[in-house]
């Protein structure tokens, strides 16, 4: 069933096969994402309006929508051009107006005859004392009450989109649902009182109280999960994919491993040698290894890392570890260095910078698999890179490296296992959503001897008084860093511009101290501002976040970030990492400017209260939202229509869960369940998971 099964061919035809949608309307639906009737399906109403009958507006709080029963009174034709056409009406205790504009002729008379009986519904407000009830949205007579809905759902509208229109075109597209076999496993329905598909949808379009509405209600909770699942049975699929490439075992001996051990100055913490554990016992099986490695700043992935890369020498193979930039890159070579010669091992680095003679020098050993382990930036992809045996590949600090960019690594065939390492502490609801085809090790712990960094929040008013501090610090032989938030002084950003407070703390500190590094700065020059940093011939970085991922100065011990406020909370805890590596005590002050508002000083608290970053994260997520916090766009989480990431973590994981035990029960999805679970994968537009079975 590779193609799309017939009985949903009407869900995915156009808009305008729906009564009453041309193909202009349909362009305008296309604002709301709504390009077929399957996408009605799931654009659900946001409130709702009560419309039940009373017996009057008397007592009623105004302004408010009232439904009642009314007798037509006197009518008042407008004075002048323009004015207002009035009826007075009469319900059980009171009386009131219906107020209409742009009246023409005797229209009114005819439709509403005095003496007559009408069921009015519409929003009632009080205007000199009387109350008004304008354009009502309903008048019938009394044998059609019951086309006046109780509860009238009210939708997400865009241009040239109104109620009626949404209201008429979602009952045309749940019209179009085909029967359907249950795709959830029983136990859960059962456990959480779900209906089924159907139901569900009907029930959510068409809700009785608002309290139908909310995202805990039974009908939206199972659409909820309906996405949650079809997103997870994709990443299993993608996972079952991977596993079923045949790894090859990789034995560690451990004896390369006790070398390096033994010449640690302290003891890996708990959580260190745990994952160490996770990832030989992986690298050991038939299968290939896809794992991530998530651990806060500091935590230590990379002695983790390097164990897991020897484990991979040991079994008689080679490592590649690869770094997003060359800067960082060089850095791993520098951090990893002591621990090969400790062990003997061969360790190279390969960047876009090798050429000539020496390139090919490099790649000749990799290839006779003289280098064992290899450091490298994706230069190391290119058709010329050729392994001798390559075991395992290190991908390091990649969130932007996305489901798709893994099943690449993986079809280099060199059947090696992977490891994405992250020092992104992402709350679990997005680490099943972004990473869940692969097997998680978490790094919870900080290892011995990392000093606590000080963190005080401090308005840029004071702005002299932090230079005074920062020069002292210098005279005392220590480094600093300076955050902006954006380069380039553009009329819409009244942020400083990073050139504008390079020259001003030149001129406070002195030429040859202060060094500058952004990202629009070529490539080289970045480097070698970093570098001049690195070796301590400036004093002071003043950057934009580009040094937010891993650059390694001991020495660095305050960190200043100008304008907090405009910053992520993931990002400020990233950037205040650069400080504390070495043995002095750090600061990080948190520079914001007058008003704060309440949640931004709210944001800037939580840095002050803690350094783990899985609570911040989970702070992030909560006062965020899911879209902010990683720039969707290119962070691989999927965007959904009904399920709420923030809110619905627990229905990630219980849907990560039944999509592994579906797919290990029957990994063809042939079964009754099966079948039915390809009927979700299309629905929910997952294609290329469909693509995944008929893989391997």
């Amino acid at each position: 069933m590779s193609t799309r099964p017939e009985a949903l061919f009407p869900l995915f035809a156009g808009l305008d096969t729906l009564t009453g949608i041309g193909p202009k309307t349909a362009q305008h639906f296309a604002g709301l994402g709504v390009i077929a009737p399957r996408d009605l399906l799931f654009t659900l109403p946001q409130s709702g309006i009560d419309r039940r009958l009373l017996e009057t507006v008397q007592g009623a709080l105004f302004p408010t929508t009232v439904t009642v029963a009314v007798t037509i009174g006197k009518h008042y034709p407008p004075r002048n051009k323009g004015g207002a056409y009035r009826i007075h009406v009469e319900d059980a205790q009171t009386t009131f107006q219906l107020v209409f504009f742009h009246a023409r002729g005797n229209y009114w008379e005819q439709t509403l005859p005095e003496g007559s009986r009408r069921i009015v519904s519409g929003r009632v407000e009080v205007f000199d004392s009387t109350p008004q009830m304008v354009h009502p949205d309903f008048m019938v007579p009394e044998a059609e009450a019951d086309s006046i809905p109780a509860f009238e759902p009210v939708y997400p509208l865009t241009h040239g989109v109104t109620q009626k229109l949404m209201y008429k075109a979602t009952r045309g597209a749940l019209a179009l649902i085909p029967p359907m076999g249950e795709w959830i496993d029983p136990s859960q329905i059962k456990k959480a009182e779900w209906p089924c598909f159907a139901a569900a949808v009907t029930v959510a379009h068409d809700p009785a109280s608002l309290r139908d509405i909310v995202a805990t209600a039974p009908a939206r909770e199972r659409l909820a999960y309906d996405e949650l699942l079809a997103h997870q049975i994709t990443l299993a699929l993608a996972r079952q994919v991977e596993r079923r490439k045949k790894g090859r075992p990789a034995h560690a001996t451990g004896v390369l491993q006790t070398k390096v051990l033994e010449s640690l100055p302290y003891k890996p913490t708990g959580a260190q040698t745990r994952a160490i554990i996770e990832i030989i016992a992986d690298m050991a099986t038939e299968q290939r290894m896809n794992r991530l490695l998530q651990g806060d700043v500091g935590a230590g992935k990379t002695l983790v890392a390097f164990m897991a890369l020897l484990a991979a020498v040991e079994a008689g193979g080679q490592g590649v570890l690869m770094a997003p930039t060359e800067i960082l890159a060089r850095q791993h070579l520098q951090g990893l260095r002591p621990l090969a010669e400790s062990a003997g091992v061969v360790l190279e680095i390969l960047t876009g910078r090798d050429k000539g003679a020496e390139r090919t020098a490099k790649l000749a050993a990799l290839e006779r698999g003289d280098i064992q382990v290899l450091v490298g930036t994706h230069a190391v992809f290119q058709e010329t890179v050729v392994f001798n045996d390559l075991r395992l590949a290190v991908v390091d600090e990649q969130h932007r490296f996305g489901v798709r960019q893994r099943l690449e690594l993986g079809r280099k065939g060199r059947q090696a296992d992977v490891l994405v390492m992250t020092a992104t502490p992402i709350p679990r609801s997005l680490a099943l959503a972004q990473y869940g085809d692969m097997d998680v090790s978490v790094l919870d712990e900080k290892p011995p001897g990392r000093k606590p960094i000080q963190t005080v929040l401090i308005s840029t008013e004071r702005y002299e008084q932090v230079v005074d501090r920062l020069r002292a610090a210098i005279s005392d032989g220590r480094q600093c860093y300076w955050v902006c938030p954006l380069v380039e002084e553009s009329e819409v950003s009244d942020l400083t511009a990073a050139e504008e407070r390079f020259k001003r703390l030149r001129a406070a500190m002195g030429e040859s101290v202060v060094g500058l590094v952004h990202g629009q700065m070529p490539p080289a020059d970045k480097d070698a501002a970093m570098l001049a940093f690195q070796r301590g011939e400036t004093k002071l970085l003043v950057a934009t976040t580009v040094i937010e991922v891993g650059v390694d100065v001991p020495n660095a011990s305050i960190m200043v970030i100008e304008r907090a406020e405009s910053f992520g909370l993931a990002q400020l805890h990233q950037l205040r990492g650069r400080v504390g590596r070495g043995t002095a005590a750090s600061s990080c002050l948190l520079m914001y400017q007058n008003p704060l508002t309440e949640t931004g000083r709210q944001r800037l608290e939580v840095l002050r209260e803690t350094e783990d970053g899985f609570v911040i994260a989970e702070t992030d997520l909560k006062m965020r939202g899911t879209g902010d916090l990683i720039g969707t766009a290119q962070s691989g989480v999927p965007r959904f229509k009904v399920a709420d990431l923030e809110k619905q973590a627990a229905l990630m994981a219980v849907a990560q869960t039944d999509a592994r035990k579906l797919l290990y029960e029957d990994p063809k999805l042939e079964s009754d369940r099966g079948r039915a679970a390809r009927m979700l994968l299309w629905l929910m537009r997952q294609d290329e998971a469909i693509r995944l079975i008929t893989v391997g």
